[in-house]
């Protein structure tokens, strides 16, 4: 990024007075500074400035003629044009001060864990400092902060499982929750073992026990939440055989996954969380569901509303197919406002 000014530049400016004043600026390790604002994204605070050898005459100078931005109090912008978002979020950061983070959305965000951008930057400071409020930011405090940190990345952000601890933590539900986990996992930003692991560090945890049970059924193949709902409402508390998640078939030279193999029963279960598909999508699946009946595979659908609603009736349904397939349990209620009879 190009500076707005020479190395040592002169400047003369006019006060309310109309006399001329002479502002020398130096910076002492012209270099470093460079080097400093790159790292920033162009941002630099008024504190790091001084440090340089600029003075406070100087500094104002350059932000009333705008060759400086103010982008919060004690924080500009070196470089002029639209500012780029990580800009916006070193300000934030660095108006925090000493020690202060990105964490929460606006880490998830950094971390690809979600493609929205949140309105508001979320930043985490160590437990027991105070700031003055910062506008668009939300300020969290963290008595481990060492710990959570990242200890390369820049901006300075929380660590990926903390920040994906941290969006379970806020969620409203646990399915909210399931969602943000599913998600990083998804995305392969981390695994279910490393949550696991991060979890345990923690004193406090919400949902700490359901939690653990869907990271485990993470790691054995469940990749949405209406794959987890599947599982959590209709199979198990159903007394179903268990399937085999994401079971693999031969397809057309290449291979594809089905989302519940009943194996040795010869019954695959399909979830779609979308009540309609593009033609080429459902044409895809009527394919697929083709293929598996060459290999004496017969495949039931089913959409959010079946598992989310309907889900005892669901289970019903799948225990009678497999019934018909060899299976020789039985299906039982999941509890007292079950509706099996």
């Amino acid at each position: 990024m190009e500076q707005s000014y020479p190395q040592g530049a002169h400047f003369r400016s006019r006060g309310a007075t109309g006399r001329a004043t002479l502002i020398v600026m130096r910076l002492d390790r012209h270099d470093e500074f460079q080097e400093l604002t790159d790292v920033q994204r162009g941002v630099i605070t008024r504190q790091q400035a001084l440090s340089f050898g600029l003075t406070p005459d100087a500094i104002n100078w350059l932000v009333h003629s705008e060759r400086w931005l103010l982008l919060r109090r004690g924080c500009y912008s070196t470089v002029t044009g639209e500012l780029p978002r990580e800009a916006t979020l070193w300000a934030a950061v660095l108006s925090a001060r000493t020690g202060a983070v990105l964490s929460h959305q606006t880490a998830a965000e950094l971390f690809k864990i979600t493609d929205r951008q949140s309105s508001l930057i979320h930043v985490t400071i160590p437990g027991g400092r105070h700031i003055a409020r910062l506008q668009g930011v939300v300020v969290h405090r963290c008595t481990r902060l060492a710990e959570a940190k990242h200890p390369s990345l820049l901006p300075p952000r929380t660590r990926i499982e903390e920040t994906v601890l941290d969006l379970v933590a806020q969620a409203a539900t646990f399915d909210a929750a399931f969602a943000v986990v599913c998600a990083a996992c998804q995305r392969r930003r981390t695994t279910p073992g490393k949550l696991a692991e991060v979890m345990g560090r923690r004193k406090k945890m919400r949902w700490r026990v359901e939690l653990r049970v869907a990271l485990a059924d993470i790691g054995s193949g469940v990749h949405s939440l209406l794959e987890y709902k599947y599982v959590r409402d209709v199979e198990r508390p159903h007394g179903l055989p268990q399937a085999i998640r994401q079971a693999r078939i031969a397809r057309d030279g290449g291979k594809a996954f089905l989302d519940n193999l009943y194996d040795g029963h010869g019954l695959c279960v399909e979830l779609d969380g979308r009540e309609a598909h593009p033609d080429d999508r459902r044409w895809r699946d009527i394919r697929r569901s083709n293929e598996v009946a060459v290999e004496g595979i017969a495949t039931l659908r089913y959409s959010w509303s079946d598992v989310d609603r309907r889900p005892c009736q669901t289970a019903e349904q799948i225990g009678a197919a497999l019934k018909r397939r060899g299976w020789t349990g039985r299906v039982r209620r999941c509890g007292p406002s079950c509706r099996l009879p």
